[in-house]
């Protein structure tokens, strides 16, 4: 998934969580000027919002602010107005009218909290104090930070950073884990076998098939080899508000080894979708989606078996391999038999202190609800790759005990999204006690929530050997695939690296490794 549209969500969460200062009634006083408060200096920066509307009223003014812009000759205030004045991508207040009550905006709402520090931010966060802020703001016109600082009440707000930054350090210390484990493992060696394209030609296509737990259609991708099929299958899930385009190298790469590869929209978080919900035609993605889409990924399973696609004749389905990037790692560990459960959920939720709090248990957060009912094990899912995948709270302890797929989970040592600590260390070596017999964790030196998937024309992206060479290990593994504490080495040790994002198996440290 690309950074803008991460960056376009993150901007709409954060307009909708910083719009809750207003109160029901509208004020007489509109909000004219910001008290930054810098504990680190000791000291704050005044900025008065009718300076942010043009490079020449901030030029002329005389806040802090102002006197910054003539220190640095309007380098500084350039920016920021055109930061400040810049359309947000919310075009009416429908967005939040739509997404009032939605599991997902409160559990937004709750994050914003843990960072507030705003002076007279009310305790009670409310989606309606939401929603008649943004109507106040879109009143004015388009809606930008400008725009919605201003609708305010009161003459000045006054922003303390200590709490803020307590949160980014708590973040940066969820990344040290990785930083540990990778110094003290060598990365694996780059070996032209696994990492250039495989000799066969590669095609791809589009389709829709009808699914029974969705009204419409169910659109896909297929990217296979022309000829030379190896008959085998693997199926690639997106994450939340993205498509199957961000991850067409991997299937590409794959494909031209010889395998078919199938890529499903997921119509209830995907790209589309978010287009849709910024747009205030449709809420938020559900907590339904948490089942859904583990059945898309089986309807597609299904639809190949009966002959519902046009895929390569022969086709193997009752052994498939599942790779999926965030929400969709989490899609392909349910597949796996992993068993999703409320009880972590309804724990840990509420606690603001929480010191693995992270952005993902805003989505984690969301499905307390429909948790207990989406253990949607597909038994022919013999493996997976769970890259990024949100996890600490949706997988309870004992969850993968019984699964029917091995385990790969990659994880970036600089994924703020879904931190490595938290997200993926920390459970996978809870997972090596339980006796996880050949799951593994590899992680990606310099590797983010978003730099380790690939379109079509990149050519697999860094992950490319490192998949080539899992999907493979389970094929020729047969039987034995199946978890236990006999399950051979599926991994080789070697030749799955990457020149541009070192990877690193840090399994065997695991079970010793501590926090």
């Amino acid at each position: 998934m690309p950074p803008l549209p991460l960056l376009r969500r993150a901007l709409a969460l954060w307009l909708a969580s910083g719009a809750v200062l207003t109160t029901a009634a509208q004020p007489a006083v509109a909000l004219q000027e910001i008290d930054l408060r810098l504990p680190i200096l000791q000291t704050s920066l005044s900025i008065r919002l009718k300076e942010l509307t043009s490079p020449s009223k901030l030029f002329a003014g005389n806040s802090d602010l102002a006197e910054l812009d003539r220190a640095t000759n309007g380098a500084v205030g350039r920016k920021l107005v055109e930061l400040f004045n810049a359309s947000l991508p919310l075009q009416t207040k429908a967005v939040v009218n739509q997404a009032e009550g939605s599991p997902m905006l409160s559990q937004a709402l709750l994050m914003l909290s843990s960072l507030g520090g705003i002076d007279g931010l009310p305790a009670n966060l409310s989606d309606q104090k939401v929603s008649k802020a943004l109507e106040t703001a879109a009143a004015k016109g388009p809606l930008t930070m400008l725009t919605v600082l201003q609708a305010l009440p009161g003459k000045t707000a006054s922003v303390d950073l200590d709490r803020a930054l307590s949160s980014v350090q708590r973040l940066a210390r969820q990344l040290q884990p990785a930083d540990r484990l990778l110094a003290a493992q060598p990365a694996a060696t780059v070996n032209a076998s696994l990492s250039q394209a495989g000799p066969l030609k590669v095609q791809r296509s589009e389709t829709t098939i009808p699914v029974p737990h969705r009204p419409d259609l169910l659109r896909l991708v297929v990217i296979s080899p022309t000829q030379g099929s190896n008959g085998r299958l693997v199926v690639i899930s997106h994450g939340l508000w993205d498509s199957p385009a961000s991850f067409e190298g991997w299937a590409s790469h794959l494909a031209s080894y010889g395998y078919t590869v199938l890529l499903p929209y997921h119509p209830g978080s995907d790209q589309q979708q978010q287009q849709e919900m910024l747009s205030g035609r449709v809420p938020p993605p559900g907590p339904a989606e948490l089942r859904l889409r583990p059945l898309d990924v089986s309807a597609l399973i299904d639809a190949a078996a009966v002959g519902k696609l046009v895929l390569t004749p022969g086709l193997r389905t009752d052994e498939v391999v599942v790779l999926g990037q965030s929400w969709g790692g989490t899609t392909a560990l349910q597949l796996a038999g992993a068993r999703p459960s409320s009880a972590r959920l309804q724990k840990r939720c509420s606690d603001l202190k929480d010191p693995s709090r992270n952005l993902s248990w805003v989505l984690q957060c969301s499905f307390m609800t429909t948790a207990d009912e989406a253990g949607l094990a597909d038994r022919r899912v013999k493996a997976v790759v769970a890259v990024s995948p949100p996890m600490s709270l949706l997988f309870d302890a004992g969850a993968t005990q019984g699964m029917n797929g091995q385990v790969l989970v990659v994880s970036g040592s600089r994924d703020w999204v879904v931190p490595p600590g938290p997200e993926a260390i920390w459970p996978m070596a809870a997972a090596a006690r339980e006796g996880g017999g050949g799951f593994r964790l590899v992680l990606a030196k310099g590797g983010d929530h978003f730099n380790l998937g690939a379109r079509y024309e990149e050519g697999g992206g860094p992950l490319r050997g490192l998949l080539l060479a899992w999907v493979s290990g389970i094929f020729m593994s047969g039987p034995a695939v199946t978890p236990g504490s006999k399950t051979p080495a599926l991994l080789p040790p070697e030749g799955w690296g990457d020149v541009s994002v070192p990877l690193a198996d840090v399994t065997g440290q695991l079970q010793s490794f501590t926090r």
